[in-house]
């Protein structure tokens, strides 16, 4: 019996866990931080053996292989040592696959990768299929191999995850852009980085479809370097394309094999131009999925937003408050900003991943009226904006509560509190759900 270890205790390892056993293999589960007691009743359920707080090296490097969860870098003591002894450390997503025979739609991205993959899951599920919703999103994709049966499922896939795939195949492979994110996991070399998204290309085949946007320097570049077997479907705003969609006038066109079909943007239910992409995207994998126009065109008439991108909360006293958590790099707070038709109060700051503010000066002086930052350390952000918006206009907080009620106090009616910190949560905040679930209570008791 082979023996498998999974490093990491929550939703990615718990379901390689769980699919571990029911595979037979020798499993055991090892934290070094503490297990959520949800978690540890599932370990439990299923009688399979684990230990938090720590690890246990006899117990672990005996391992034929290790499941390793996206959280942990490669740098971590364990892993270093498991790298040197030879032992193969790959991701849940590897090891699900091996499973499972449904047909995947992965996607991947620096920025609107979680809407893309919520507005394919939602059109999948009015187009009647089995369908199951995982990676970086949803419910463990290896807890649903081992669990469920779907004849599809749409994976939302970080570069963490890509890193330790190695034979992972998706039948259609979207990268949504390509911006510097998480630079800090990557050595600081934005390179190491684009590699990494674009492994979700590297098994394709010729029946296979790669959907991307053609709009972005990043992907473009990085694809003249490669060969890729697989249909070229992109996504434009800037030309006409003979396979994939673009705009005509007010129109989304997708064209997908001998079909073609239109949608007015005036139609979509998410607005904003970032949205454009995502919804072009989406229809584009519907279509390579075989799904009707007039099912794509509802869906995407009555898709809802995603919690924690760009959702508003509350009015209050004529001030918009809106919620983007979920923007943790820069690109996609260039988005959030570059959408917004009122004056903004942004509340902005985080764990920095090594970031260049600089891209987002003309949108600040545009847009913002003040800034209102909410993290441990935010020198960078003072030292590229304070100039911009003037140093009385600038103000430095430690929660939400305190970035709600800074903000309010710059807004006027008319205006719009806009969270979109740019960076990582985690110098204050669990996550970025949590930073937005905080936002929000703070608007609410204003």
């Amino acid at each position: 019996m082979n023996r498998m270890v999974i490093l990491g205790g929550a939703e990615s390892g718990v379901g390689a866990a769980v699919l571990a056993k029911v595979k037979g293999f020798d499993v055991f589960l090892s934290d070094n931080g503490s297990i959520k007691e949800e978690y540890i009743k599932t370990l439990r359920e299923w009688d399979i053996p684990f230990e938090q707080g720590g690890h246990t090296e006899s117990l672990i490097l005996n391992a034929d292989e290790v499941v390793k969860s996206p959280g942990i870098p490669s740098t971590a003591p364990m892993v270093r040592k498991l790298t040197e002894q030879g032992t193969h450390i790959i991701s849940e997503i590897e090891f699900a696959a091996r499973y499972d025979s449904a047909k995947k739609v992965c996607i991947t991205g620096s920025n609107g990768k979680t809407t893309t993959t919520s507005i394919i899951y939602y059109l999948l599920q009015n187009a009647g299929l089995n369908v199951g919703l995982g990676g970086n999103i949803g419910k463990s994709y290896a807890m649903q191999v081992a669990t469920e049966k779907h004849d599809y499922y749409v994976l939302e896939i970080s570069s963490f995850q890509l890193d330790n795939c190695y034979d992972f195949r998706p039948d259609i492979a979207i990268i949504t852009n390509i911006t510097p994110d998480h630079l800090d996991r990557y050595d600081y070399n934005f390179e190491n980085y684009i590699r990494a998204k674009f492994r979700i290309t590297q098994n394709l085949r010729p029946e296979d479809c790669f959907i991307f946007d053609s709009d972005d320097a990043i992907t473009i570049e990085h694809l003249n370097k490669i060969v890729l077997q697989a249909k070229m479907l992109p996504f434009t705003q800037k030309t006409e394309v003979k396979q994939g969609a673009f705009l005509r006038d007010d129109k989304i066109v997708v064209r997908y094999e001998q079909s073609e079909s239109e949608i007015y943007l005036k139609e979509l239910a998410l607005g904003g131009r970032h949205n454009i992409y995502n919804s072009m995207a989406a229809a584009l994998a519907a279509k390579a999925a075989g799904i009707d126009n007039e099912v794509i065109r509802n869906s995407l008439k009555t898709f809802k937003a995603v919690e924690h991108r760009l959702e508003p909360v509350l009015s209050v006293g004529g001030v918009l408050y809106i919620n983007d958590s979920k923007a943790t790099n820069v690109d996609a707070a260039w988005y959030a900003l570059e959408c917004q038709t009122k004056p903004v109060v942004w509340i902005v700051g985080g764990k920095d991943k090594g970031n260049d503010y600089s891209v987002l000066d003309e949108l600040v002086k545009d847009k913002v009226k003040a800034i209102v930052c909410m993290g441990v350390d935010n020198s960078k952000i003072h030292a590229a904006f304070e100039e911009i918006v003037g140093s009385d206009r600038i103000k430095d907080t430690l929660s939400a509560e305190e970035a709600v009620k800074a903000a309010a106090e710059f807004a006027e009616a008319g205006d719009v509190v806009l969270l979109s910190p740019c960076c990582a949560s985690f110098d204050l905040f669990k996550n970025y759900e949590d930073r937005g679930e905080k936002f929000k209570e703070a608007v609410r008791r204003l």
